[in-house]
C-alpha cells in the first residue's frame, strides 16, 4: 500500500480467488465490489478509520451509494490494485472514486464511485467527522485537487435516446 497520505492512494495487490470466477470464466461482478471495499478499507487505515476506530470511538463510515463501471474482464490469473481518490468531503460525507487496475500491466479493469456517510453507531445516525479524521481526509482530497476530475465520475445509468429531428 502507498505509505503516505497523498493521493491517489494505491492498495496492495489482490490475487483473484478461484471461487470468485463465474460461469463466464471471469471475475464475477459481485467480487469487483469486494475488492474495491477491501482496498478502500486498507488505504484509509492511516487516516485513523478502521476496526480500532469502531471499537474506540463507536463510529464508522458506511456506503450510501456506489456505482461500478466494468471496463475489462479480470481473469483468475490476474492480480489487481485499486487507486483511491477522495473527490469531495463535507462535515458528514465523503465522495470517493476508485480505479481497479491490473497490478503489473496497469490496464483499467473497472471504476467505482462511492458516497460514504460518517455514522455514530450508538445513535445509528449520521454524525460529523472528528476534526483529526476530517483533516486527514481533507489532506487526501487536496493532494489530488490538481488532477482533472475522473472521466467516469458523476455518471448515471440510462439508455441514450437519439433525438428526433
Amino acid at each position: 500500500m502507498s505509505a503516505s497520505l497523498t493521493g491517489p492512494l494505491i492498495s496492495s495487490p489482490f490475487a483473484i480467488d478461484p471461487a470468485w470466477i463465474d460461469y463466464n470464466g471471469h471475475l464475477n461482478m459481485a467480487y469487483y465490489n469486494v475488492i474495491f471495499d477491501r482496498a478502500f478499507d486498507e488505504v484509509l487505515l492511516p487516516t485513523g478509520l478502521g476496526p480500532s476506530y469502531v471499537r474506540e470511538k463507536g463510529c464508522t463510515f458506511m456506503t450510501v451509494e456506489a456505482h461500478i463501471c466494468y471496463l475489462r474482464e479480470v481473469f483468475r490469473t490476474d492480480t489487481v490494485r485499486v487507486n483511491v481518490r477522495v473527490l469531495d468531503l463535507d462535515e458528514k460525507r465523503m465522495h470517493a472514486f476508485c480505479e481497479m487496475r491490473h497490478a503489473t500491466e496497469d490496464w483499467l479493469a473497472a471504476t467505482s464511485e462511492w458516497m460514504f456517510l460518517h455514522v455514530d453507531l450508538k445513535e445509528r445516525r449520521a454524525a460529523p467527522w472528528p476534526p483529526e479524521i476530517f483533516q486527514k481526509l481533507a489532506a487526501l482530497r487536496q493532494s489530488t485537487a490538481h488532477l482533472p476530475p475522473p472521466e467516469r465520475a458523476g455518471r448515471r445509468i440510462g439508455i441514450p435516446r437519439k433525438s428526433e429531428p
